[in-house]
């Protein structure tokens, strides 16, 4: 069902762009699609690593494992790269790769240290599988949904023993004492506060309130940098539950009593230290500037789109409003930052580590903070400008600027007609 979403899209942009039929059949054709079985102590997880398209350059794209992991999500997640990787400007094109186990289960199970265990040997059964259409050159995997540097290490281990050299650019969000770099663990973030900062540059009244919906990783990073510039988070959730107060919260604090408490919403266990708690349904419809949503998919659907009162939607997470929902905000006046614009400064943090690996250079941070900023401002106000020009959604614009220099790369290759 997910790739149904991917052709419904990419119809949707055909007809702006005025897509020939086999140019919408080069876009839906997948360059290579890996699939095999992991067997660890005589259990077996299935996995897929799989490259969309490599016009621009070698695949590029997080590895998660999940319960969930499907095929048909994979070669979704994989277009999904494609579309941000070119969006950002990158020589890079779409990958994915998943495996299907559930790792909270595991530690259920084996306790933490069995299911470390078992999570290294899966990891370095990815490799052994998938060695042969990995590298710097070829495809680039990362950290996604339940993987983190240490996956990252133990993969790279697995690679360069079987290949008998090193290779740090074959995978990137690694520890940083194999090659990674500082700028990565909040890199989605920033690259999305550059976007919010941008639009707020150009606001006559800039004491604005934000909405935070997830306060993992992202939601955390963003709402702490929001904080400390002076701007008021007023509401802030996790899967438990939010909290509210239009006066504004101190981020430091709230992030304390998660770590201690488990949840945002135990703010309350002495009996109220804010304004009051909410669902996190309730938060999506707080008439707030900004709503930040850093959670889960599928959260804007049809159902509540009409209910939505932010005047600007910022997408850190991936897939968080449907594409029907997107016409309704679009249609009341409401401006959502997609998520293959508004989250790519991970991937711009991969490419930055990557080139860091390539070259052997050692970037200072303040060099990589740099290049992000750019990197991010140029896409923001390319995407912005063509949204205005042809009055469409920012998301129909970013696909369209994205297609067109896919498109372009292909016919330099050859590998699509561009005779007249």
């Amino acid at each position: 069902m997910v790739f149904e979403n991917v052709v419904a899209m990419l119809d949707k942009v055909s007809k702006v762009m005025e897509l020939k039929e086999e140019e919408k059949q080069k876009l839906l054709t997948f360059t290579r699609v890996s699939h095999d079985e992991i067997e660890v102590d005589g259990e077996k997880y299935p996995t897929w690593r799989i490259v969309h398209n490599d016009a621009l350059g070698p695949g590029k794209g997080g590895i998660r494992y999940h319960p969930g992991v499907s095929e048909d999500e994979v070669k979704s997640l994989s277009f999904w790269m494609s579309i941000k990787n070119s969006l950002a400007g990158l020589p890079f094109g779409g990958a994915k790769g998943g495996v299907i186990i559930d790792p909270k289960a595991l530690v259920e199970k084996l306790g933490r240290k069995g299911a470390d265990k078992r999570l290294e040997a899966v990891s370095r059964g990815f490799v052994q599988k998938f060695h042969n259409v990995l590298g710097q050159d070829i495809d680039v995997p990362a950290p996604d949904v339940y993987t983190n540097p240490q996956t990252m290490g133990w993969m790279l281990d697995e690679f360069e023993k079987l290949k008998g050299k090193h290779e740090p650019g074959v995978f990137t969000g690694k520890p940083i004492a194999l090659g990674g770099i500082p700028l990565r663990s909040d890199s989605t973030a920033k690259g999305g506060y550059i976007m919010f900062k941008e639009i707020i540059s150009e606001l006559k009244n800039q004491d604005v309130t934000i909405a935070v919906q997830g306060f993992g990783n992202a939601g955390y990073f963003f709402a702490s940098m929001a904080g400390k510039d002076g701007h008021r988070v007023v509401a802030v959730s996790d899967s438990k539950g939010g909290i509210y107060d239009e006066n504004g919260f101190r981020v430091e604090e709230v992030k304390k009593i998660k770590d201690e408490e488990g949840s945002v919403v135990n703010c309350y266990k002495d009996g109220g230290c804010y304004g009051k708690k909410i669902s996190n349904e309730e938060l999506l419809e707080l008439d707030v500037d900004f709503l930040i949503l850093a959670a889960l998919e599928n959260q804007v659907t049809t159902e509540n789109a009409s209910k939505i009162k932010a005047k600007y939607v910022i997408e850190l997470a991936n897939g968080p409003v449907t594409t029907e929902a997107d016409d309704i905000l679009y249609n009341n006046g409401v401006v959502v930052v997609p998520d293959v614009l508004a989250n790519s400064g991970g991937v711009v943090g991969s490419y930055l580590e990557w080139v860091q690996n390539r070259t052997g250079m050692i970037f200072e941070e303040d060099y990589l903070v740099g290049r992000l900023d750019k990197i991010m401002k140029k896409s923001y106000h390319a995407v912005d400008q063509l949204h205005k020009d042809k009055n469409v959604n920012m998301r129909v614009a970013s696909y369209v600027l994205a297609i067109e220099r896919i498109l372009g790369a292909e016919k330099a290759r050859g590998r699509l007609c561009c005779y007249k």
